[in-house]
């Protein structure tokens, strides 16, 4: 009899799939402690970052309460495989019946199945509804050398690259499914090389294998192309859109499985990237569809604050962070439409043009759900130039590229217009592309020009970037010398002429903080190699 009993138990747990399911918790109790020490949980940097945009800690960004996290680990059956601090989760996988037994513990709000069919009575029939899986890379690489000129000039990158502006001091975090070769490749060699004049890759981790090392072969080269389109340099053969930007490296995507748990990971990596004080956040990645049908997504799906991808984007692009997103390459599919999270609100959702400006077939048309403008921008896109885990120049295509290289774009913007905020920056480059007053599904907003841009950047045809960096908060200024440089003479001083600061920046003395200053316009003089410059400074 006992072993029928177990017989039976171990039948009925067998007919019962495993599931992926979000726990959400009611509060943070500690969260004040917190806050009372914000360095706690972010770097000085991510402070920074929202003190210049006025953005406010909040318990978002509180990490979720350990306790309450280990009450779900300890529980019969359950694995927890993420956290998101932002939406006060965990992602889980178990038995259905284990997970709603979760339900019984009083640090639980709700319970998320990602099988949308659990817990409803009487599912609706889906099938007319079928979601067709997109190819999210659609790397159609074949060997070819060549130049990047197209991919640079089409956006009008180069001017800001002729005045110095080639994403120096701007951090970009790349969340992505592999990045094998970027650490022996020659075109990244300058991010190497501890000289952050040049950029760096200044870490990275990959969530997926829990591991620190994310240059491990995971089966697929798509970030390290992805970055390329940003960050590499080949002499006289190649050059990306911000080559001296600075990297972080996340790989949240499982190139063998297509499951619920790459959303969780990839809004885990995003809460990583704020925490170390990220400006611009690259996602050449996209979910519709998965391994297993039950856990699809519909276009109505795609409106803004469904999917917990795009949840976590929402709240990204709250931090004053640009967000920069690939539409997806299902243009020529059934499905058609983008996937998210580039259905999030207030980021930058990309999709891709020819060498001629002719949008692409592959381009994943929009509008959103909720009937929001998507894409908000094009770039070249197809037979768009990478660099490869070989150190190779060769010719790929999708909305995979074009993302990139927008987010290359920005992280120069956003350099020399380094007082807006990164919601401005969108507007920007939304009004700054070409189709901005007559925007279609499928080319959104158009092509960006940043010629206009760079025209109103300059205070004269020889402008030059400052020898130096400005970090700002809410009532303090940062001067920090730039290491390209041995000696600057800085002045700063107020519209009525009242000095607020003399000093000289050398190699023993790199920076000096100016506090306690009202909101307002500011001057900067400075003075390197016999030569002397005034800028504006707005506070």
């Amino acid at each position: 009899m006992r072993k029928f009993v177990f017989l039976m138990f171990l039948c009925s747990s067998m007919l019962q799939a495993q599931e992926h399911a979000w726990v959400y918790f009611k509060d943070k109790p500690n969260a004040q402690t917190f806050l009372n020490n914000p360095l706690s949980f972010l770097s000085q940097r991510a402070i920074d970052r929202r003190d210049r945009q006025n953005v406010s800690i909040t318990i978002q960004d509180v990490p979720v309460e350990e306790t309450y996290i280990s009450s779900v680990k300890n529980s019969n059956g359950i694995v927890v495989k993420a956290i998101s601090k932002w939406l006060n989760a965990v992602h889980v996988f178990g038995l259905e019946t284990d997970i709603l037994n979760l339900q019984n513990l009083a640090s639980v709000d709700s319970i998320q199945f990602a099988n949308k069919s659990i817990g409803v009575i009487n599912p609706p029939n889906t099938t007319s509804n079928k979601v067709f899986k997109i190819n999210k890379f659609a790397a159609n690489t074949v060997s070819n050398y060549g130049v990047a000129t197209n991919q640079v000039t089409m956006l009008g990158v180069e001017k800001f690259h002729n005045a110095n502006i080639e994403g120096q001091g701007m951090q970009i975090a790349i969340i992505d499914a592999g990045f094998y070769g970027v650490n022996t490749a020659g075109a990244f060699a300058h991010l190497l090389d501890n000289d952050d004049a040049n950029g760096e890759i200044l870490g990275g981790y990959d969530f997926v294998n829990n591991s620190e090392d994310f240059y491990i072969n995971t089966g697929t080269t798509h970030g390290t192309q992805v970055l390329s389109t940003i960050a590499a340099i080949k002499e006289n053969e190649f050059i990306g859109t911000a080559p001296k930007a600075s990297f972080y490296l996340f790989v949240t995507e499982d190139d063998t499985n297509e499951t619920p748990l790459e959303e969780s990971l990839w809004v885990q990596a995003a809460e990583q990237a704020d925490s170390l004080g990220v400006d611009i956040i690259n996602t050449s990645l996209g979910y519709s569809e998965f391994d297993e049908n039950k856990y699809n997504y519909t276009y109505a799906d795609m409106d803004g604050e469904t999917t917990f991808i795009t949840r976590g984007a929402n709240i990204a692009a709250q931090k004053g962070m640009v967000l920069v997103n690939s539409m997806g390459n299902s243009g020529n599919d059934a499905w058609r439409y983008l996937t998210a999270p580039a259905d999030a609100k207030n980021i930058i959702s990309v999709g891709a043009v020819d060498a001629n400006e002719n949008i692409v077939g592959f381009s994943s048309f929009g509008p959103s759900a909720d009937n929001r403008v998507k894409p908000e921008t094009l770039a070249l896109g197809g037979n768009v130039f990478v660099v490869n885990e070989d150190d190779e120049l060769v010719v790929s295509n999708g909305t995979s590229f074009s993302g990139p290289i927008i987010a290359g774009a920005v992280a120069c913007l956003w350099q020399a217009y380094p007082n807006k905020t990164s919601l401005e920056i969108r507007q920007m480059v939304m009004e700054n592309s070409k189709d901005y007053s007559n925007p279609t599904d499928q080319r959104g907003f158009g092509v960006l020009n940043m010629n206009n841009l760079a025209s109103q950047l300059l205070f004269d045809s020889a402008y030059i970037a400052p020898p130096f960096y400005i970090i700002q908060g809410n009532h303090s200024i940062y001067i920090q010398l730039n290491k390209s440089y041995n000696e600057v003479s800085v002045q700063v001083f107020s519209t009525l002429g009242n000095f607020l600061a003399n000093e000289k920046l050398t190699k023993n003395h790199t920076g000096f903080f100016i506090e306690n200053i009202s909101p307002g316009i500011y001057y900067i003089k400075y003075q390197y190699k016999g030569v002397s410059k005034v800028m504006s400074l707005f506070n």
